[in-house]
């Protein structure tokens, strides 16, 4: 991933495509950490984010990205609880249908959800088995598969979290990031590298 692929103004426009419906989240200081450390810290409450996480803006962006074509046929995906409960709120949002494929261990709390934002969801095997069917489900009924992570729109999406940490703290100079597939870390690092050069970016799994 390079700024080339992804420039300031892709984050923006993409910020711009979904601001309209997720949150722009709270960043709120810890005393006590700051304290504990020695310099001042902050939380980005994604968790107070549409569905209850980051997983919203991604999701979102990328349907919104869809041709007209794609709309109608509908959204596949493959996630144990919160990327299918953002694709499934972002595709009925925009009134696209979707098929979550779920691992059979997946949180009962995280499938209801899903369901109850209009999506069909599908329990199979586990995460490497459900993955698998995902794809197949997609091919067979020509649906667009949303990867959780490794799809730039998504990505995209998910910067404009940086966007928004870079106008609630101006003098940032460190941002932890959580790493799962590697999403929003990378679209932090790639978002920060652009608005702020001297900026850490660190991973943490």
């Amino acid at each position: 991933m390079t700024t080339q692929q992804f420039p300031l103004d892709r984050f923006a426009e993409a910020r711009a495509r979904i601001r309209h419906a997720v949150h722009k989240t709270p960043l709120m200081g810890s005393k006590a950490l700051s304290k504990w450390i020695g310099v001042p810290v902050y939380f980005k409450c994604e968790n107070l984010q549409k569905t209850g996480s980051f997983k919203v803006r991604g999701a979102l962006h990328k349907v919104t990205q869809l041709t007209q074509e794609e709309r109608a046929k509908g959204v596949a995906t493959i996630s144990a609880g919160n990327h299918a409960q953002a694709v499934a709120w972002a595709a009925a949002s925009v009134e696209v249908p979707c098929v979550v494929v779920m691992p059979e261990n997946a949180s009962p709390i995280k499938v209801a959800a899903s369901k109850s934002y209009g999506a069909e969801v599908i329990l199979h095997g586990d995460a490497k088995a459900a993955f698998a069917r995902a794809l197949e489900v997609s091919n067979d009924r020509e649906l667009t598969f949303l990867h959780p992570f490794d799809d730039e729109e998504v990505v995209a999406g998910h910067g404009s979290c940086a966007l928004e940490i870079a106008e609630q703290l101006k003098e940032v100079s460190s941002v932890i990031v959580p790493v799962g597939g590697g999403g929003l870390s990378s679209a932090i690092a790639a978002a920060m590298a652009v608005l702020k050069r001297d900026i850490s970016v660190w991973g943490v799994e």
